[in-house]
């Protein structure tokens, strides 16, 4: 599993009838495909997020859309960033990446984390709990999912979660690469270096030297190579010939960069690879410039270059 260059599809407004909404998605997941892009994500979401939209916007489930993408595409991997453990029961997610990557033909990519949108679980009926019940669930669900990914057939009884000899066949790899999303110090790094392949670095571009640290030293701790704990962080690139990074709003300013392709590029160097991580996954706000065919080319032409060298 490598991931340098990845493309999150982060929401479903286009301004397009909903006849035409997938057909958007499917346009971007190919131009990615097609322009060097290694991996191509969706939020595992059921409303849209704050910060981007309104609750009541278009959101796609998932794992539905991850499935008809694979059918779609040929190169690229594919996963979410990141699943919310909390309202995926630990089996049935097993199932479905098994599942995708059976259809994909092995470009599946389990990226999970604890849940923190509380309106959906509130409204959807899902339990929200306390951040230390959230990462109790997920521990617990590893347990389960980990083993099931492997071909194992895991018997486990918790406080969350019981399973008796549960398995997910058919299975395409023994390995299906794990993704975990977050920062913490205390928890989650020290969690992604114990499980993970893959930890998506979330914090400012300010932040990310130390946190890079921390992750060396959490690997160290345990005796684990920090080159096998590969890291990416999720960057907005607001892409025009006549935008500029003055023209980000302040409270995105350490995780949006703006410009033509060709600078984006140069701000990532920068601001990310500069900084020690492995590599990035971009967002392009559609939801406020529609999806303009060409521009995910023409950003995988540039960055594709910086992060394969």
């Amino acid at each position: 599993m490598t991931i340098r260059l990845g493309l999150q599809i982060n929401n479903f407004s286009y301004g397009t009838p909903v006849p035409d909404l997938f057909p958007t998605v499917v346009a971007q997941a190919q131009e990615a495909d097609a322009s060097g892009f290694d991996s191509v994500f969706v939020m595992d979401h059921f409303y849209q997020l704050p910060g981007i939209g309104t609750p009541d916007q278009p959101m796609l489930e998932a794992y539905t859309a991850l499935g008809a993408l694979a059918a779609v595409t040929e190169n690229v991997q594919l996963g979410t960033l990141v699943t919310g453990n909390t309202y995926r029961n630990p089996t049935l997610l097993a199932k479905n990446i098994t599942t995708l990557d059976v259809i994909s033909q092995g470009r599946a990519v389990l990226g999970i984390g604890t849940g923190w949108f509380e309106l959906e679980h509130d409204q959807l009926g899902y339990e929200f709990g306390t951040f230390t019940e959230r990462f109790d669930k997920l521990d617990e669900a590893l347990q389960i999912i980990v083993p099931m990914l492997k071909g194992e057939r895991p018997t486990f009884t918790g406080r969350h979660y019981r399973v008796q000899e549960a398995m997910a066949n058919p299975r395409f790899r023994e390995h299906i690469p794990l993704m975990i999303g977050g920062s913490g110090e205390k928890k989650t790094i020290p969690l992604a270096a114990r499980h993970f392949d893959h930890l998506n670095v979330i914090a400012g571009f300010d932040e990310l030297a130390r946190k890079i640290e921390v992750v060396e030293q959490r690997c160290a701790d345990i005796d684990r190579d920090p080159a096998t704990l590969e890291t990416s962080v999720l960057v907005g690139a607001l892409v025009g010939d006549d935008v500029s990074p003055d023209q980000i709003p302040e409270d995105f300013r350490q995780r949006m960069v703006a410009g033509t392709p060709e600078q984006v590029a140069e701000q990532i160097k920068e601001k990310v690879l500069d900084a020690g991580v492995d590599g990035v996954i971009l967002f392009v706000p559609t939801h406020i410039v529609g999806y303009q065919p060409g521009q995910i080319t023409a950003l995988g032409e540039a960055l594709a270059p910086l992060v394969t060298a």
